[in-house]
């Protein structure tokens, strides 16, 4: 018998407002942190928060020879003169340093295109304090395309330890067509570059209310 169309409207709108209500609830339980000195940049940095959230909430400063990160709210962090472009390897060392109050992804990106507006487009490689990895894509502004499934387990990622610490080093490697992507010296996933963002900017990517230390970006020619 078939189900009246009345039943099946009100059935969707209570499906539709409990997925409201639980994405709300989610934000309530783990809302970006208000970060104290926050707001500038190293010389020559740029910087580009999720969703236009405030800079004011993110303390990105000079740290030795790198750069350290305490955020709220996730950032891309770049500077026009890192290029990737033809066959290239670049590599840079993350130092998770706290316990975030879930885990959540830190890393690399390449093919970096529009960054400063909301055509921004590039390709990004994560870990994250759980052992797992992830790559994506940015393709418009907040949109983003899966390259891998999910978040995925592998042994090359180094897990923190009970204080929150953890150190990888991630690379991507473009070359003869193919992206390779190495945590620690050892390749957990590759694609076509023809379906990824390669050619262009490449910097980091730090999410939400990560406290996190960033090497210096290396950039080989190959």
């Amino acid at each position: 018998m078939p189900i009246p169309a009345t039943r099946l409207t009100a059935a969707f709108s209570t499906l539709l407002w409990f997925g409201v209500a639980a994405g709300v609830v989610a934000q309530d339980r783990d809302p970006d942190a208000k970060i104290a000195g926050g707001g500038t940049l190293p010389a020559g940095w740029h910087a580009r928060t999720d969703k236009n959230r405030p800079l004011a909430d993110a303390k990105i400063q000079t740290m030795g020879t790198g750069l350290h990160t305490t955020l709220g709210p996730a950032v891309i962090l770049w500077r026009d003169r890192d290029l990737g472009a033809g066959n290239y390897r670049v590599v840079a060392t993350f130092t998770q340093t706290v316990n975030p109050r879930h885990p959540e992804g830190y890393g690399l990106f390449v093919g970096g295109s529009h960054l400063g507006d909301a055509q921004n487009r590039y390709t990004y490689f994560l870990v994250r304090g759980d052992g797992k990895f992830l790559v994506k894509r940015r393709v418009a502004g907040d949109s983003t395309a899966a390259v891998t499934p999910n978040w995925t387990d592998n042994d090359a990622v180094v897990k923190a330890d009970s204080t929150g610490k953890a150190v990888n080093e991630l690379s991507i490697m473009v070359r003869g067509g193919k992206v390779t992507f190495q945590v620690n010296g050892k390749e957990v996933y590759s694609a076509d570059a023809s379906g990824l963002d390669t050619k262009g900017i490449v910097g980091y990517r730090v999410n939400h209310n990560l406290d996190v230390h960033l090497s210096p970006l290396v950039i080989h020619k190959l």
